[in-house]
């Protein structure tokens, strides 16, 4: 009659129930273990009651009817809301109010309803332009301005509906963009360059934003402005006639428009441009080029060649502006053939003479180009194969569009005068006159007759030594277009991804392969079009206008080193071969650089370094000079073998003046041919001596190099034996040049006198000399004392020497000769001396006679018999 038990069917329950009261049946049902919501919010099981029957445990006990019993789990606000990031990022435009720029999100892991949920956000972080709804969507509450401010930092906690906040706040970034413009983006305006450098990325960062349009194609245009460098670009600066050299043209070119010189005067009177050899005419002025200079038969077959800048001509009616006009010096007016500028046509007249042809001929060629009037520089090249002619226009080939014929000229004995920058009139008028006067600029005006100019000669006579370039073609990538102008100063590219051209456009480079690049800005114009998916309005991409900075290369110093002073017997100046001017000559160019202190915070100029390097460079001339009277062609003159310039871009030109070695270069090759350079003097007996000065230039003398004078001395008779004693004894110190001092160093003088011991020596040496020369002479001429004494007198006058840059060293214990000795024995000796001084001038390979410098003193055939006597 008594309940003893309650059982729980089910599995794994964390329930219990235990009997209170076994007589009313009363019992209670209890969790054996902690409840967690989160993991279960309901229970349901079976119970069943037992009473207390007798027998083995729940053999013979009786149960109640099942009963279900139904668990519900009330939550607990045990959890905080957590965010779903950890940052939140967005971008809106400037200018515009949105009513959602990003939502955030946060959940709470309770149960239940009234704590799971997110009852609020809210925005931490005060003074801010934004404001925050119960679903989390932050909006901006006012306009933002990019240029107030570029991003905002926002922090955001939110509330569940038990009103705990999240234990950590959220980062919200907030980037705030410029209202979209169409263009180029990350690209510098300034592009420096240094010489040397290369080739380097114009735009590596560059991109192009489209603000969404729907784009289809690209084109780009970048253009390179170099047209106020130079001659329309950054080109050598050698002279014509070395670049044409360097180049591979034929030989035998004349040049109307040189420098101006004691040889090429008729230049002296033109306006120029003296660091690029440009003559600027004014339409006032032209020069006559002299007889003789240019041949008067050019044959069937010759070259006219020129830089031309040259805008319209002025006035409705324009005359006829002259290049070149070879006209009749007087009587007549006729021209035999010219080169002129008409109506922004070039003109190219060539009137036969009734000698060549007798019927109506092409006589003049026109072409009609926009280049002519354009006021750029541009390179024209006329090549004549009569009766066609050819013009090539910067490398480009243009036939004339119109040729007239007419008749031969009329034979006559009339001297004919050919003229630069206007044409001579030498009839029809009162007194002769220039008439036809050209207005523009020329350089580089030559001629070369009989022989015509190949078209890769003339791609390299006017190539551009800058430009734009790019890097790594193979990688440039799939449906990239790309085409550059002759000179690579423009550069088109196509394509229809955005990705690509950005790829494209930062491969991009400038590139200047000269040595010596000519400082200043050039000018970048990027034009770019784009072309959209069927719409009638695209979007418009503004040009970029950037500037690449090239800055000047370090000057170099050259200088040129070697035996200043020598002497050699007449036989030698006289023989066929003559005697090598310049045996050791060496030319070194250094430059100049400053190293900073490596700590910067001492920013005193001591620190600072000079440093001094060598570098190697092109030489475009070296002139061999004669100083004093010029050479007398009847008995002395310059020489060299032609084989020593085979192999070498070097041509030389021979005058009494001096000796010219002219070509675009390496030193080495310069010093090599200088080696070679003999000079000869088959009328010794007038000369005593000769002096040469030596100076090299680069550049067309943009760089020029010291001037090395050179003192040779012709040894007569008898004089040469005494005097090739004193060449070998004398050694000239060592030259020690220095690479690297601070700056404001002082270095001493290498002429200085030091006393030594040394010195002590040789003054007793040469004492004991004199008293043993002096009893000598006592015992064995008694007879002919007075006379002696007073030629003594004379020698000792005659030979007060210089001696402050030389060291003669004397063996007191060296046997004299003895007075008796014979004539054919002194000879001997005498042959023997000259040998040994030849051999030991002529060992260019020794370093001692590199540094050997011979002084040698003379005064006639009878001072050197009386000094050989007294001796």
């Amino acid at each position: 009659g008594e309940i003893c038990a309650f059982k729980i069917h089910g599995q794994e329950m964390p329930f219990e129930a235990v009997v209170l009261n076994k007589t009313s049946g009363e019992g209670r049902l209890r969790a054996k273990s902690p409840i967690d919501c989160e993991l279960q919010k309901e229970y349901t099981f079976i119970i069943q009651a037992y009473d207390c029957g007798s027998g083995p445990p729940g053999t013979n006990w009786k149960k109640s009817h099942k009963a279900v019993v139904h668990i519900q789990v009330n939550d607990v606000n045990e959890f905080s809301p957590a965010f779903k990031e950890s940052v939140y990022k967005a971008s809106v435009t400037e200018g515009k109010i949105y009513d959602s720029i990003l939502q955030v999100e946060a959940t709470d892991e309770d149960c239940s309803p009234q704590y799971s949920q997110i009852c609020n956000y809210e925005i931490v972080t005060t003074d801010v332009p934004f404001a925050i709804d119960r679903n989390g969507n932050i909006r901006n509450t006012e306009k933002l301005s990019y240029d107030k401010q570029h991003q905002y930092e926002i922090m955001v906690t939110a509330f569940d509906c038990g009103q705990k906040h999240a234990t950590e706040d959220v980062l919200v970034r907030v980037n705030v963009k410029p209202v979209c413009k169409p263009g180029w983006q990350e690209w510098n305006k300034r592009i420096e360059y240094r010489p040397g450098s290369g080739s380097i990325p114009l735009f590596p960062s560059i991109h192009l934003e489209t603000c969404d349009g729907p784009v289809s194609s690209i084109h780009t245009t970048i253009e390179l402005q170099t047209n106020y460098i130079g001659k329309g670009c950054d080109r050598e600066t050698y002279s014509e006639k070395s670049l044409q050299k360097l180049c591979g043209a034929s030989s035998g070119a004349i040049d109307l428009l040189p420098s101006p010189s004691t040889t090429t005067n008729w230049t002296a009177g033109l306006l120029m441009d003296s660091s690029d050899i440009i003559f600027k005419f004014d339409g006032k002025q032209g020069a006559k080029i002299p007889d003789g200079i240019v041949p008067k038969n050019l044959t069937d077959q010759f070259t006219i060649t020129l830089w031309m800048k040259h805008g319209p001509s002025p006035g409705l009616r324009a005359e006829k502006e002259t290049i070149l006009c070879n006209s009749d010096k007087t009587e007549m007016n006729r021209h035999h053939y010219a080169l002129y500028v008409h109506n922004c046509r070039l003109v190219f007249l060539l009137r036969k003479d009734f000698d060549q042809a007798d019927t109506f001929r092409p006589a003049e060629f026109h072409w009609k180009l926009d280049q002519i009037c354009d006021k750029e520089w541009h390179y024209y090249v006329v090549n004549v194969e009569f009766p066609v002619v050819t013009l090539y226009m910067d490398g480009t080939t243009y036939e004339p569009y119109l040729v007239t014929n007419d008749w031969p000229i009329h034979p006559s004995h009339i001297a004919m005068q050919l003229t630069v920058g206007a044409c001579w009139q030498g009839g029809e008028v009162t007194k002769p006159r220039f008439a036809q006067y050209f207005h523009g600029s020329l350089a580089s005006l030559t001629i070369r007759p009989g022989k015509i100019e190949s078209q890769k000669v003339i791609s390299c006579l006017q190539a551009c030594k800058e430009g734009l370039d790019i890097n790594s073609l193979e990688s440039l990538g799939q449906g990239i277009k790309y085409h550059f102008n002759p000179s690579q100063s423009v550069l088109v590219m196509e394509g229809d991804d955005i990705e690509n051209i950005n790829q494209a456009l930062r491969k991009v480079s400038y590139i200047n392969s000269r040595q010596f690049p000519t400082a200043g800005i050039r000018h970048l114009k990027v034009s770019s079009k784009v072309q959209c998916f069927g719409e009638d309005v695209c979007i418009s991409i503004p040009d970029i206008d950037a500037y690449v900075m090239v800055f000047q290369a370090n000057e170099p110093k050259i200088t040129i080193t070697g035996m200043d002073h020598f002497a050699r017997p007449a036989a030698q100046f006289e023989s066929e071969r003559g005697v090598i001017l310049l045996p050791d000559i060496r030319i070194v160019s250094t430059v100049t650089k400053m190293e900073h202190s490596v700590d910067l915070r001492e920013r005193d100029r001591a620190n600072k370094q000079v440093v001094v390097e060598e570098m190697l460079h092109n030489l475009d001339f070296c002139d061999v000079l004669v100083i004093g009277a010029e050479l007398d062609p009847e008995q002395e003159c310059l020489e060299l073998d032609h084989e020593e310039l085979q192999g070498k871009y070097l041509d030389a030109t021979n005058s009494t003046a001096g000796y010219s070695i002219y070509g675009v270069d390496s030193m080495f090759s310069y010093e090599q041919v200088l080696r070679q350079l003999r000079y000869r003097n088959w009328g010794t007996s007038a000369t005593s001596d000769r002096k040469f000065r030596v100076k090299c230039s680069e550049l067309n003398g943009r760089y020029t190099s010291n001037e090395f004078n050179l003192e040779v001395n012709i040894l007569h008779g008898s004089n040469s034996n005494f005097m090739d004693h004193v060449n070998h004894m004398i050694v000239q110190p060592q030259f020690l040049q220095s690479v690297q001092h601070p700056e404001g160093s002082v270095s001493a003088d290498h002429n200085s006198v030091v006393p030594s011991v040394a010195t002590i020596v040789i003054i007793i040496c040469v004492s004991v000399l004199v008293l043993v020369i002096t009893l000598g002479v006592f015992r064995l001429h008694t007879a002919h004392q007075h006379s002696s004494m007073g030629q003594e007198g004379a020698k000792e006058n005659e030979m007060a020497w210089d001696d402050s840059a030389l060291t003669i060293t004397v063996n007191p214990m060296e046997k004299y000769e003895k007075p008796h000795q014979t004539e054919e024995e002194s000879e001997e000796e005498d042959i023997d001396d000259e040998e040994e001084d030849t051999t030991s001038a002529e060992s260019d390979d020794s370093e001692e006679e590199e540094e050997e410098e011979e002084v040698i003193v003379q005064k006639g055939d009878k001072q050197n018999a009386t000094r050989q006597e007294q001796l």
